[in-house]
């Protein structure tokens, strides 16, 4: 399967902008903005997703100009992108309504408040924490207890991504796309291949689309059982924390005794993948059974622990039409409403074969996430099923079609554990010009600040890992 956008060149960032207001009001949502420094000007594109697919539209900023009227102040869920493009490029979207840095570090002097009242004040909570929590600044303003507003810092993780990917042959870039977001390597490296595959003209051979998938479901495992975890431990459930991290660890070592990587890194390569599994598919089909039944044990166990669900219930609400109106992505999306699954909506590797149960609920609450998750851990269980039952039957057919180096541009995607991943890429003389990935962790963290109405200090961990997104992938 190819994954080509239908692209348009528009006037003007004006006549950009009431087309992804359309396109919004019609039922469909801004999935990506970014910028490209050319030589004429700052070229902006707009990624739209809707029932057709992913729709591309660029418009031109021309050199020498500062500014631009900005989508914001229509289209909400421009927020963190335009303030992305400021901090990048220098472009100031005119009518944005708050245009502090965001991914890139300054002189903040005053911490910015954003609730005003009598005892309010504000508790700097990072960058540093306890663990092996990622780095991110959380401004916590409160009066001692209730939180009326988060503000968040991400800059301590940028390492300027995009510029990376920038010379490096097809073949190369995929390493860089692995590293992008840990947690998410093989979503990140199915999606950048699937760009890179579009320029080419190449078709995935089916054995390596099963392989493909059987990794991106480990994957989600791995980062479903990851919240658990989180969820437990915040809990004080000693002993749950315990089993569930000991399940995350041995979906990594089965991930590892596949292909010699606990996080999935050199199975997805441009037309297909590397090699085939280290162990055969009988060996897959019984670690699979065996997790399922012990996972599930402690999935009912925990699901009927009335202390644990009271700390989820109601806590971090995130309503269905805030979620609607944002495009919120993945589990978060889910869990307040949204059907949306790229596994289904846009079919790719061995998904358009096997059936994907899309799971959703309307409270939005903690507790939604982690239910949603629940299911997805269910589900996945029954896609490696299916996908290792594929494989026996596949013999030695090819891992790898010829992915020669074209010159194009293309986007392609995938269904990460934290939602859709998208990977926008250029390529001019065999070498890559640019590459966006933009993660499904960027476009939903900015939700997060907004479901504490109501909530104290003590619901913050669960919220945080119920959202359960990765900083690295935000700050790029």
């Amino acid at each position: 399967m190819t994954v080509v956008p239908d692209t348009g060149q528009v006037e003007s960032v004006a006549a950009l902008r009431d087309q992804v207001v359309a396109h919004c009001a019609g039922g469909g949502r801004l999935a990506d903005l970014s910028g490209t420094a050319l030589d004429d000007g700052l070229l902006i594109t707009a990624q739209l997703a809707g029932p057709e697919g992913i729709t591309t539209l660029d418009a031109l900023v021309p050199a020498g100009q500062a500014s631009y009227p900005a989508l914001t102040p229509l289209v909400g869920s421009a927020f963190w992108y335009e303030r992305e493009l400021h901090d990048l490029f220098g472009v100031v979207p005119d009518g944005h309504p708050r245009l502090e840095p965001l991914i890139r570090s300054a002189d903040h002097g005053v911490l910015p408040r954003h609730a005003i009242g009598p005892g309010l004040f504000t508790i700097p909570h990072g960058p540093v924490r306890s663990g092996v929590v990622e780095s991110i600044e959380y401004l916590v303003e409160t009066p001692g207890e209730d939180i009326p507003h988060l503000n968040m810092r991400l800059f301590y993780k940028h390492r300027g991504v995009a510029t990376r990917f920038v010379g490096l042959t097809p073949a190369d870039g995929v390493l860089a796309a692995e590293r992008t977001e840990g947690i998410a390597s093989v979503a990140h490296a199915i999606a950048y291949c699937q760009a890179v595959e579009a320029v080419a003209g190449a078709d995935v051979p089916w054995r390596a689309a099963l392989i493909r998938t059987v990794h991106a479901e480990l994957e989600r495992l791995a980062c479903h059982l990851d919240v658990i975890v989180r969820l437990a431990d915040a809990a004080g459930l000693a002993v749950a924390a315990t089993r569930f991290g000991w399940h995350k660890e041995r979906v990594l070592r089965l991930t590892g005794s596949l292909c010699g990587s606990r996080f999935g890194r050199g199975v997805v390569v441009p037309g297909g993948v590397g090699a085939a599994p280290l162990i055969g598919p009988a060996e897959l089909l019984a670690a699979v059974g065996e997790l399922d039944r012990q996972v599930g044990d402690d999935v009912r166990l925990l699901m009927g622990t009335a202390s644990f669900l009271d700390r989820l219930r109601r806590t971090g609400p995130l309503p269905s039409g805030r979620a609607a109106e944002h495009g919120a992505l993945g589990p978060v999306g889910r869990a307040s409403g949204a059907t949306e699954d790229t596994r289904t909506a846009r079919p790719y590797a061995a998904y358009v074969a096997l059936g994907v149960a899309v799971s959703s609920r309307e409270d939005g609450d903690a507790l939604a996430r982690l239910e949603v998750r629940v299911d997805e851990i269910a589900d996945s269980v029954h896609l490696l099923r299916q996908a290792a039952d594929e494989l026996a039957e596949t013999g030695a057919s090819p891992l790898r079609a010829d992915c020669a180096s074209a010159d194009g541009r293309a986007v392609g995607w995938a269904e990460a554990p934290q939602g859709e991943v998208l990977y926008h890429i250029r390529i001019e003389d065999g070498l890559i010009t640019g590459c966006r990935g933009r993660s499904a962790s960027f476009h939903n963290l900015v939700l997060m600040h907004e479901v504490f109405a109501g909530d104290i200090l003590t619901d913050f961990p669960f919220i945080e890992a119920s959202f359960g997104l990765s900083i690295a992938g935000v700050a790029g």
